[in-house]
């Protein structure tokens, strides 16, 4: 069986390094192959292939990370190769095939090279990881109540992202 090519999300991206030495530490989740010091940050590097149901990534010596920024934070995601970055007409972004169900790690698909590429939700890959807590702080809470006695002014706001998870934060 050939090999699977992915995409994430390029707005995404930070940088793409050989992978550094990991260090492993205690009670480290099962996707996170180690931490590395990384201009300056410590970052969990996640086995992305393990992540999303494959094998474990072998021969890390010989693989990539991809550094990549999610809700202010940032990670590193462990990865065999990296081919290219190519930028795509919206047009050419599907949504992932309707038999695909709910426990998939899909944000859309694209053509290329007469290839299926998936692009991936890494954002849920990491919610699965380190869960986002949702809940509202309580002065949070006190300025909206405070805003609410105001006389209301009307914007509208424009909410574009490709993570389902990301969606989900906002609504």
């Amino acid at each position: 069986m050939g090999r699977q090519r992915y995409g994430i999300n390029v707005f995404k991206v930070k940088e793409v390094l050989q992978c550094p030495k990991l260090t492993s530490m205690p009670n480290l989740h099962p996707l996170v192959k180690g931490v590395a010091h990384i201009r300056g940050h410590t970052v969990s590097v996640i086995d992305l292939s393990l992540a999303i149901g494959g094998r474990p990534t072998t021969d890390i010596d010989k693989c990539f990370v991809v550094i990549a920024e999610f809700n202010r934070t940032i990670q590193a995601f462990l990865v065999s190769s990296v081919e290219r970055i190519i930028n795509m007409h919206w047009e050419a972004i599907l949504p992932p095939p309707d038999g695909a169900g709910k426990a998939h790690y899909l944000t859309a698909v694209t053509n290329i090279d007469n290839e299926l590429v998936e692009i991936l939700d890494v954002e849920k890959i990491l919610a699965e990881i380190a869960p986002v807590d949702e809940t509202m702080d309580s002065t949070i809470g006190e300025e909206i109540a405070v805003a609410e006695q105001e006389k209301p002014i009307v914007r509208r706001i424009l909410i574009a992202d490709d993570s389902t998870v990301a969606r989900k934060q906002v609504e």
